[in-house]
């Protein structure tokens, strides 16, 4: 039975010591981060409310805001398709694969791909590689499970179920890299094969994490900066999206990327934040919007769980996910889940159908999933939907959806017992005395197997007395209850944060960049400090955007400066870009900096500012003081009417491997921000 085969996977998860405590740290380390990281917005509750609002606003509008969301892109000059399911996504991803092979002539196909849950919800990788096509996932968690031939084990953290030494020995088996635990070189290792994939590629490929109706934008989140390669170096991008994953405007999107960073991985902005308005110069770009029955679940009791942003907060709260991992997570096939934990408990039978009904018994409906949740979805409410057989279509119900049939029969007499007081006191009575004599024994003799409960742990003794008896009969003899002070219990939770009112903007982004590893340099003459810089390094030889140094001053210095970047970095490379001498550095502009999150603006235009802050391993980027702004809404308008933009902050990171924070993956490894006051000159 598919239940028994479930009940199979859960006890070996729990019996697998390596595992076990893999997910421990991933939970520890990401609970932590997370309540650090909303200590900076004491109105996160409203913020939460307001963005559950946004969120019902969608779903409930979806047809208008899609209207206006393809309009927007059409006129960007962005390819828009409408994909009715999974079958009709893949022919589309094929046909576009086979077109670019035809204008190639000859050759087969190579695909960069950046993290996209949507693709794994299609199974797109297995289907194209059934087809000749090539494609390489280029997040470091993926590219380590598809390695493997492994579905995700986390929607954040794909490889979260892997130690290092597992790595180690995969990259030797695999790449043929000497064996090594150290994880910055197995970072190191996958950067360097990984690079060669992004700047051969025919196409990128990525999912998409808002799509803003008002304008068109397409916003990408990424941290190791291979979402930023896929979407800027390959002359085809193709992004994949789910048909819910809209906000209105600007302004809700800026709300909801305060919400989403801290929610997943505990940073109040993830390194690369882009938005996508038009294709980059030489470049062709494909929306595909999925429905995939996101319209049934839509006209489903569980309609709610498509207001899920995808933090996978609810993963690690959930202490159910956190004995498990997601590979538990599997249908009555036998498959295991696209989306597990509390959100895809509800999404993959919501989506996919009864195949995953019974993902919504492994819940102890605790509440902690919705406690976290930054859109306040009510998942346990949409659990016990699911397993009241509500998953597809409203009148079709199946109570005890996923329960094997002994134990639909005991919940059965359970809701009947549990509806008459004196009948329930009295089966109280009878539990209380019998548990005394069972639990000791029922993890020697699985009792009671029907359930499961005896697989990991003993039978709970039921309490003495029952509660009625106690509340009746307390201490004090006076039969009232206690009351609690709300409002004081609340108050002495909330860290407030300390008075940020006399710091100035400069000081606050320094010490908010400095914080993430980057490095702020005040100076009245950027020209010369860059100079002193590089040649402190070694440089001589630089990406520079137009108009940013003083460049007869470098020439004097013996530095050489093109606009065209470098991208052959890897010998058998044939890049898309002219190939120059290795350059280490590139020095951009910043439009603006976000003292609240050290962040830095860097928008697409002449010079490529775009790859010469991605490609090479030194960022430098030229700030004025003047233009350091309080947070990310008041950078919002700025970006409107530019093609592409990035919000950098800090070196790109990884954290995929055992949860230990690597410097320097896809994107520079070191970024310097040059402060300079606007009267001062070059």
């Amino acid at each position: 039975m598919s239940t028994t085969s479930f009940r199979s996977r859960i006890r070996e998860s729990i019996a697998n010591e390596t595992l076990q405590k893999a997910l421990d740290a991933n939970a520890e380390r990401r609970l932590k981060g997370r309540a650090a990281a909303f200590e900076s917005i004491p109105d996160w509750s409203e913020r939460r409310q307001r963005a559950h609002e946004i969120r019902t606003d969608v779903i409930e509008r979806l047809n208008d805001y899609l209207a206006q969301f393809i309009g927007n892109l059409e006129k960007n000059g962005v390819i828009v398709h409408r994909a009715q399911d999974a079958a009709e996504a893949i022919q589309m991803i094929l046909d576009i694969s086979q077109e670019v092979k035809r204008e190639k002539g000859k050759g087969d196909i190579l695909i960069a791909k950046s993290k996209s849950m949507v693709s794994e919800e299609i199974a797109l990788n297995h289907i194209l590689e059934k087809h000749d096509i090539k494609v390489v996932e280029t997040d470091l968690g993926e590219y380590i499970v598809q390695l493997r031939h492994e579905r995700p084990s986390h929607i954040i953290t794909p490889a979260v179920h892997l130690t290092r030494a597992q790595v180690a020995k995969l990259f030797q088996e695999k790449l043929g890299t000497p064996y090594m635990e150290d994880i910055p070189v197995l970072t190191a290792t996958a950067r360097k094969v990984l690079r060669e994939v992004f700047l051969t590629a025919d196409i990128g490929f990525s999912g998409v994490n808002f799509g803003v109706a008002e304008t068109g934008a397409l916003c990408i989140i990424t941290n190791e900066g291979n979402g930023r390669m896929v979407t800027t170096i390959p002359p085809v991008h193709i992004a994949l999206m789910g048909m819910e994953r809209l906000v209105p405007n600007l302004d809700d999107l800026t709300l909801m990327l305060s919400l989403l960073p801290r929610s997943a991985t505990g940073q109040k902005l993830t390194v690369y934040t882009q938005l996508l308005h038009k294709p980059l110069a030489n470049q062709t770009r494909h929306l595909i919007i999925l429905d995939n029955g996101r319209t049934r679940l839509r006209n489903s009791p569980l309609r709610e769980s498509l207001y899920c942003i995808r933090c996978g907060a609810c993963l690690n709260a959930c202490p159910v996910f956190r004995e498990l991992s997601g590979h538990a997570y599997i249908g009555a096939d036998n498959s295991i889940a696209p989306y597990p934990g509390p959100i895809g408990s509800v999404i993959s039978p919501g989506l996919l159908g009864e195949n995953y009904v019974q993902l919504a018994q492994a819940s102890s409906l605790c509440g902690a999933c919705k406690e976290v949740c930054p859109v306040d979805i009510d998942l346990p409410k949409l659990l016990t939907r699911v397993r009241a057989g509500q998953a597809t279509k409203e009148g079709k119900k199946k109570n005890g959806a996923g329960l094997s049939p002994l134990s639909k029969f005991f919940m059965r007499i359970y809701s009947r017992v549990a509806r008459n007081p004196r009948l329930f006191a009295v089966s109280q009575r009878l539990a209380a005395a019998g548990t005394h004599l069972v639990s000791p024994f029922s993890n020697m003799f699985r009792i009671p197997a029907f359930t499961g409960w005896g697989y990991s742990k003993d039978f709970p003794r039921f309490a003495s007395r029952p509660f009625r008896s106690r509340w009746k009969n307390d201490d004090s003899g006076n039969g009232k209850s206690v009351n609690w002070d709300i409002q004081q219990v609340e108050s002495q939770a909330i860290n407030l944060p300390t008075d940020q009112s006399t710091v100035s903007p400069t000081d606050s982004f320094t010490a908010e960049l400095t914080a993430l590893g980057g490095h702020v340099t005040q100076t009245k003459n950027v020209t010369g400090s860059i100079i002193e810089f590089l040649k402190s390094r070694g440089i001589d030889r630089i990406h520079l955007e137009p108009n940013t140094l003083d460049e007869s001053i470098l020439q004097k210095a013996g530095i050489t400066s093109t606009n065209i970047p470098d991208t052959g970095i890897l010998s058998g490379a044939t890049p898309h870009f002219p190939v120059q001498s290795s350059e280490t550095c590139g020095v951009t502009k910043a439009i603006c900096g976000l003292a609240d999150t050290g962040s830095i603006l860097i928008v697409d235009g002449e010079g490529s500012p775009l790859h010469a802050s991605l490609l090479p391993e030194i960022h430098l980027a030229v700030l004025k003081k003047s233009d350091i702004l309080p947070s990310l809404p008041d950078a919002m308008d700025l970006i409107r009417d530019k093609s592409a933009a990035v919000f950098i902050t800090g070196a790109s990171r990884t954290a995929d491997i055992e949860m230990t924070l690597t410097i320097g993956v896809h994107g520079p490894g070191e970024v310097h921000v040059f402060l300079v006051d606007d009267s001062m000159g070059q």
